[in-house]
């Protein structure tokens, strides 16, 4: 199951194209091929649990678009320790997006968001014990915002940001 898995990532990943990396658009180069593998994994529920469970890729593709953010990084003036972890960091990060997008119902093949309950979840977190969760309490609606890959983007440029202060 895990080869099939492998060749199947691999089939997946093989329609992600990687631009020529561009130092004035390492930033937007980085967060397009990240947006366009999550895309290929969430039309393919439950694919971004064998994506996180490979471990070392069984084939080329998955080390290609690694080699794609890298280069991407690297053409943006991101030191080398920085950019490798970086690389390595987004494409666990997008595995596990996709892998918590499956909770959410799919039709015709395509993650349809809006079955999360966000407004459920939010009543959960409120009605925790105050004394040890008082924060998750307060912040219940924040921990819960969000629409379509709004949260997605948000941590993708965040760490592209850190990337920017560690440039300097």
């Amino acid at each position: 199951k895990a080869e099939l898995d492998a060749l199947l990532i691999g089939q997946l990943l093989s329609s992600v194209s990687i631009p020529q990396a561009d130092s004035a658009r390492w930033r937007t180069q980085f967060l397009g091929i990240c947006q366009r593998v999550r895309d290929v994994l969430l039309d393919y529920p439950g694919i971004a649990r064998a994506a996180l469970a490979a471990g070392i890729p069984a084939s080329l593709e998955p080390l290609r678009v690694l080699e794609g953010l890298l280069s991407i990084l690297l053409a943006g003036g991101v030191p080398a320790k920085s950019a490798a972890w970086a690389s390595d960091a987004a494409y666990l990060y997008v595995a596990g997006y996709c892998l918590e997008a499956g909770i959410a119902r799919v039709q015709n093949g395509h993650v349809d968001y809006r079955t999360l309950d966000r407004a459920e979840i939010s009543e959960r977190l409120r009605m925790l014990p105050a004394e040890a969760f008082p924060n998750t309490i307060a912040h219940a609606d924040a921990l819960t915002a969000g629409e379509g890959h709004e949260r997605f983007d948000f941590t993708l440029t965040t760490l592209l940001r850190g990337l920017e202060t560690d440039m300097r």
